[in-house]
Parts: structure tokens; sequence; C-alpha cells
């Protein structure tokens, strides 16, 4: 599990095919001691897994799922990318709770300078839209951001200096392509509300949310 805070951005070495799976190689600008083999890092919000490690590289699986689901089949040597360790114990959650599963990729239709800040205008399908709310949470690339307005097929997003600044966003172009993971909470509700028993006054009652 992850905040969604960035801790620094990697350097993608060489991302190499092994079948449908492949095996991505990054220099990362994060201390890496404390990570050990087998320990989870998000790499622009996709949750990997560390399987080797000498000094400032790493090297972690990507499987087919992950290569259909987001956007890191589509990197290359030399991109720049988000880079955040797993929560520890005790550790400080300064974003949100972002799990490093992406939902779906979606494409940046906008960007509007206003005054400091950047505007991201983002492409999502029906589904998406279903799990997002204004003034909620969303994970861009593996950045926790506050969904600004909501409308069909699209939201949008404030890109604060320093998040511009520490992370790849103030490189995106429109067009270009970003994985983007919903708040879980919204994946649970959505659930029930399209469950077949749906939320009622006696599901209200049950779960102690009605006396």
């Amino acid at each position: 599990m992850f905040t969604g805070i960035i801790e620094g951005l990697g350097n993608v070495k060489r991302l190499t095919a092994k079948g449908a799976d492949a095996v991505i190689e990054i220099e990362a600008a994060i201390d890496l001691k404390d990570v050990s083999i087998g320990d989870s890092i998000a790499v622009n919000g996709a949750c990997l897994t560390a399987i080797a490690k000498k000094e400032k590289i790493f090297s972690a699986d990507v499987s087919a799922e992950t290569i259909a689901k987001t956007t890191l089949g589509r990197l290359h040597a030399g991109d720049k990318i988000n880079l955040e360790k797993s929560i520890r114990v005790g550790g400080f959650i300064g974003g949100h709770f972002v799990l490093g599963h992406v939902d779906a990729v979606g494409c940046i239709l906008s960007k509007t300078q206003k005054s400091g800040s950047v505007i991201l205008a983002v492409e999502i399908n029906d589904q998406l839209s279903r799990q997002i709310v204004e003034k909620g949470s969303v994970a861009i690339d593996g950045i926790s951001l506050t969904v600004n307005k909501l409308e069909k097929g699209r939201f949008y997003v404030n890109i604060i200096p320093h998040t511009a600044a520490n992370t790849t966003l103030l490189t995106k172009k429109e067009g270009d392509l970003i994985n983007i993971e919903t708040d879980i909470l919204g994946k649970y509700v959505e659930k029930l509300l399209h469950s077949p028993r749906g939320i009622d006054k006696d599901f209200l009652t049950e779960h102690g949310f009605v006396k």
C-alpha cells in the first residue's frame, strides 16, 4: 500500500520482454537502503516487486496483466518515472490510501496554466466516472491528487508547483497516456450500489447505520 506522495523520480535503464511479461530495470533517485528483495515499489502508480538491487538500481517483474492495464509496457530507456516505496508502520500518510493497482489508462485532454498551477483535464471511461467524486481523491501515475471537477467522460485536477517540480507531470503533453487508480472507497460503494440486494433501509439497519 502507498500514499500517493512521490518520493523521487527514476530513470528507466531498460525494459526487457520475457514472453508476454517483462523485466524493468530502474535507476532510482530515492534511497534504496531499506528496500529488500521482495519489497513493493510503486512505479508510475503500479505496484511492482523488487527482484534485484544494486546500489541505486533495482529490477522488477512486469506481468502481462500489468502491461495490458498500465502504461509501463510503453516505457523506453531514458524515460522518467515516479517512484514511491510502500508504507512503513508508523510512517506519515500525507495523501490517500493507494493500492498500486491501476484501474485503467487515461488520456490528458488539455493542460491549462492558472496562476502558478496547471489544470489537467483527463479523459476516462464510464466505469471510472462512477468511482470518482468532486473533491475526492484519485491517483495519476501514482500521484495523489484532488478532483476539482467531474464531467461526463472527464475530470480535472490542479497541479501545484511543488507537484509539478517533483513528479513527471510537468513533462506530460496533451494526448499522453497516464495510469489512473480511483479511491478504494469508491470501488466498494459502487459494488454495494450495484449488488443484487442494493442498499435499502434493511441493509442500513443490519449494518448499524439506522436504528
